[in-house]
């Protein structure tokens, strides 16, 4: 997969920068995207290095910048990052738990120019909110809510579903419109990262998806205008895959916190792949030039049926981490979409997960998002 690239394709400027400033978290998401192994990532990018990669960004077309994390409110120098994107020209959307914004730090970020703000929820009530957490930042999460209405930013929330918090999900809508959201995003789980660790106890039913799905249509309906519903239905569960990232190294850019440039949020997982640096390799060079970045430019990497499939250049064949995560080859037919010949791996997957657990057989335990847990994730699965 590191082999020289014979032909490239046209490739266009990466219109969205994803900023992972920390990995630093104070919630233990069992649903969460970074690396299990994330404790191992060291070495954070400085202020300078970061605003150095901004600048290249923007130089080379992109105008979104997410702060993501982990937990970017946990960056000293955020207040700092979001003034020299502003000044740049991007777009800046800072993607939050609401774990640590108070009044004073968002007033700081009213000023430097922040555009956006997506708070997460875990779920409407405070005992799931705070279990799925692993925390207690429900009633804070509530106060933020408040403050980023107080200071005139569109109330936009997150809440990502599963088999625990699917079957009321009136209520959390209702409680985003309590908040007076005028977007909420409702984010099936999808199985990368901690989510993939859980997979068994985060798996809803098809009934349950279902059920949910005819919630959200009457709440359209009832509401009209006044909150936008955004359902992302679960890849297994589609009969065609997503076009993950709009196409690999298409348009989104994303650069951990120790500096690797990532594809796709989960590259780090995927075998083969030699992740340049922005230490070591200016933004241009790893966008145009990487191995990286080009392992999945095009069609030359796919196998049938992506290669003879009409579809192939809306899907680009899918996702390829979920396809190493479920066929064991990045390159082959994401297994969600029914003509790939391993469709049955993940039908088995939402067969099992309507089964009733026996009594003698209690379902696993959860693994939260933790430092202990991640330490032992790096022993059993290395990176």
């Amino acid at each position: 997969m590191d082999a020289d690239i014979a032909v490239k394709p046209f490739v266009s400027p990466p219109y969205w920068l994803l900023a992972e400033l920390t990995y630093r978290c104070p919630l233990h998401c069992a649903f969460c995207y970074n690396p299990v192994n994330y404790d191992a990532v060291r070495n954070e990018l400085t202020t300078a290095q970061w605003i150095e990669v901004m600048r290249q960004a923007r130089a080379l077309g992109a105008v979104q910048l997410g702060f993501s994390g982990g937990e970017p409110l946990m960056r000293d120098d955020l207040e700092e990052l979001v003034t020299e994107a502003h000044r740049l020209g991007f777009y800046t959307n800072l993607i939050t738990s609401g774990v640590g914004l108070n009044e004073p730090r968002i007033a700081a970020l009213k000023h430097a120019g922040l555009d956006h703000i997506q708070l997460s929820f875990q779920d409407s009530t405070k005992e799931l909110n705070d279990f799925l957490s692993s925390t207690k930042t429900f009633d804070l999460k509530k106060k933020v809510a408040a403050l980023i209405k107080q200071y005139d930013y569109p109330m936009v929330m997150n809440c990502v579903l599963h088999r625990h918090n699917l079957p009321h999900i009136d209520k959390i809508i209702e409680m985003a419109l309590g908040l007076d959201a005028e977007y909420l995003e409702l984010a099936n789980t999808q199985y990368y990262g901690w989510a993939m660790k859980n997979r068994e106890q985060l798996m809803p039913t098809r009934e349950q998806l279902r059920d949910a799905e005819q919630v959200v249509a009457s709440y359209r309906e009832k509401i009209g205008k006044r909150c936008k519903l955004l359902f992302v239905v679960p890849d297994y569960f589609e009969d065609r895959p997503k076009a993950c990232m709009n196409g690999w190294g298409s348009v989104f850019l994303g650069v951990a916190p120790d500096g690797v440039a990532l594809p796709c949020h989960n590259a780090r997982d995927l075998p083969g792949l030699t992740l340049p640096n922005v230490r070591d390799k200016s933004l241009g060079e790893i966008w145009h030039d990487s191995s990286a970045f080009n392992a999945f430019r095009g069609d030359h990497w796919m196998q049938e049926p992506c290669r003879s499939c009409p579809e192939k250049a809306n899907d680009f064949g899918g996702c390829r981490c979920q396809a190493f995560m479920l066929a064991g080859d990045p390159a082959a037919t994401d297994p969600v979409c029914s003509k790939s010949p391993l469709r049955h791996r993940v039908d088995e997957i939402i067969v099992n997960a309507a089964i009733p657990r026996a009594a003698t057989t209690p379902e696993k335990p959860i693994v939260f998002r933790t430092h202990i847990n991640s330490r032992a994730s790096a022993k059993i699965d290395p990176a």
